[in-house]
């Protein structure tokens, strides 16, 4: 029955622009107060809090998916062009190199010379991610993605129909899309831990050809972030009761179930203060 639901709703053009742009909105909201949560440098600015809100509320005027996607890209844009500074640089660093820690330069090493900073972060990468801290964020996504679609599978429908990412073979476009709101709670988030805490070094990746990744060191090591993230708990809003994030995510999965059904009016994306 879900998937009867899911895949009448794939094909009505109003359901799906309905459905992505709330997906949006909880994107660019979690990806707001992950800033405001970890800014490590004073406070976050008025005027960048100002323009989410002006993302978000284009987000929620638009007619089309294309114009929602130009909207997205605008507020991720923003959003991973400040992403460095919830990545905290040792004082020492400062210190040796003679200037801020908002300079993000390095530490001196045994000889005093010194050394760049290994998690300098100045825009997304992808295809194929360029620096440490890239790589780790296509890691953490390919993360998500994956528990996506087996929790998607699990409670009954098929991943690789969505509703915002559009159709293409082998691209599992539900989990995509119903991932959008966790990526800042989830991937983001553990990025962030594996970097600040020293749970992931320099040397945990290996450079070819351009290319950033993680070796079998760094990707044990982050996989071992990323699950205790999904182990911790939070609060549900909508409920009021405290679980797990994997266990949330399946949660999330049965009320698109439910909204897809006509049980409730609308799908309620997980954001959170």
């Amino acid at each position: 029955m879900r998937r009867t639901a899911q895949y009448r709703a794939s094909f009505d053009a109003a359901h799906c622009l309905r459905l992505a742009r709330d997906v949006v909105v909880a994107k660019v909201r979690n990806q707001r107060t992950l800033l405001r949560r970890n800014w490590k440098r004073g406070e976050l600015p008025e005027r960048l809090l100002s323009e989410f809100k002006q993302d978000i509320e284009a987000a929620e005027r638009a007619h089309s998916l294309e114009q929602l996607l130009g909207v997205e890209g605008n507020a991720a844009a923003r959003y991973f062009r400040h992403f460095s500074e919830m990545i905290s640089v040792p004082s020492c660093d400062a210190a040796n190199a003679g200037s801020n820690a908002s300079d993000n330069q390095g530490k001196k090493d045994s000889t005093g010379t010194v050394q760049a900073w290994p998690f300098d972060f100045e825009r997304r990468t992808r295809r194929p991610p360029t620096d440490r801290v890239n790589a780790l964020l296509s890691y953490a996504y390919a993360l998500l993605t994956r528990s996506m679609a087996v929790a998607l599978t699990a409670v009954g429908f098929d991943p690789y129909r969505g509703f915002y990412h559009q159709p293409r073979y082998g691209r599992p476009a539900l989990a995509l899309d119903v991932m959008e709101p966790f990526r800042p709670l989830l991937a983001d988030s553990a990025v962030l831990t594996a970097i600040n805490n020293g749970e992931v070094q320099a040397e945990d990746f290996v450079r070819a050809g351009g290319a950033v990744n993680l070796n079998e060191k760094g990707r044990r090591a982050f996989i071992g972030v990323f699950e205790r993230r999904l182990s911790q708990e939070m609060t549900h809003p909508l409920f009021g009761y405290s679980a797990q994030y994997r266990q949330i995510v399946e949660l999330q999965c049965r009320l698109l179930g439910r909204h897809l059904l006509g049980e409730i009016d609308s799908y309620p994306n997980l954001t959170t203060r």
